[in-house]
């Protein structure tokens, strides 16, 4: 079954009076990207979680975040030389007469050099990465389920798309035969009513060497059958548990080049509407397609 590259997934872990909540969310690209948004004092992580979603995710554009809240591991140190600093400043600053300059401490005491977390020791990793790695896998776990069921959605409607392009195209296949009789009939009319308002005859086999040249100009056989190859192995994709979204992404286009050949050649207005129809059906493939890990 295709999976969607649509999904969203969170998990929560709590400890100590902190709280820690990740999420995971997903969204269509034509490769694997990533983007892991961690805590300063968690970014050592960031290779292990990488290869983590590497395993379970094959395409799209993927951002995790982890949001900490109830800080109780203690209070960052402030390097008090580098707050003096900023705060000399702005004392410096020339503000209009009659204003008086107000530093804000707490805002100042967040600028880069100010405040560093403080470093966890090997025991306070170890157990760290043991709760973050859960949580992923939690989060991983509703994410997948989410791609899962909008990939079902995803199958129905390709499948619907694709039952109406074969319908479209065994009508074309039913019209193609009939265009030579009615080409031959209407040119036989044709010479017919000029041989005899000109008093000349035409070569008994010149007829049928005209109709002749335009069937082969008109034969769209092979671009039918080749059509309708390419929406049967659509199909079996469709089926598949494995990443076919590019594999399907190429059969579409490969459909509408089809497509565009039949109606080039046709030169029947009832096969140009059909094929119209049926372009109209594979840009929307195209467009679905492009959601499919």
């Amino acid at each position: 079954m295709i999976h969607s590259m649509t999904g969203y997934g969170s998990a929560r872990h709590a400890e100590d009076g902190v709280c820690h909540e990740l999420e995971i969310r997903s969204v269509n690209n034509r490769y694997l990207k990533l983007s892991v948004k961690l805590p300063e004092r968690m970014q050592f992580a960031e290779a292990d979680i990488d290869r983590l979603l590497r395993k379970r995710l094959g395409r799209g554009s993927v951002t995790v975040t982890l949001r900490t809240r109830g800080e109780a591991l203690g209070a960052a140190p402030l390097d008090l030389a580098a707050l003096q600093q900023y705060v000399d400043v702005l004392s410096r600053v020339q503000l209009p007469a009659g204003v008086q300059p107000v530093v804000d401490l707490a805002a100042v005491a967040a600028l880069p050099g100010v405040s560093e977390p403080a470093d966890l020791d090997d025991r306070q990793r170890d157990a760290a990465l043991a709760w973050l790695i859960d949580l992923i896998n939690k989060a991983l776990d509703s994410l997948v389920a989410m791609r899962r069921e909008e990939g079902r959605t995803l199958r129905e409607d390709l499948l619907s798309c694709c039952q109406m392009i074969r319908t479209k195209l065994g009508a074309i296949s039913e019209r193609a035969p009939t265009v030579i009789d009615e080409y031959r009939d209407r040119l036989r009319t044709r010479v017919g009513n000029l041989m005899q308002s000109g008093g000349f005859e035409l070569e008994a086999d010149a007829l049928a060497r005209e109709v002749a040249l335009y069937a082969e100009r008109c034969d769209i056989s092979e671009e039918i059958n080749r059509l309708g190859s390419h929406l049967d192995q659509f199909l079996e994709l469709c089926d598949r548990g494995e990443q076919v979204g590019r594999t399907m992404d190429f059969l579409a286009q490969e459909m509408l080049r089809e497509a565009n050949t039949i109606g080039s050649k046709s030169n029947d207005a009832a096969i140009a509407r059909n094929v119209v129809e049926i372009k109209g059906l594979i840009d929307r493939l195209k467009e679905q397609v492009q959601n499919v890990e």
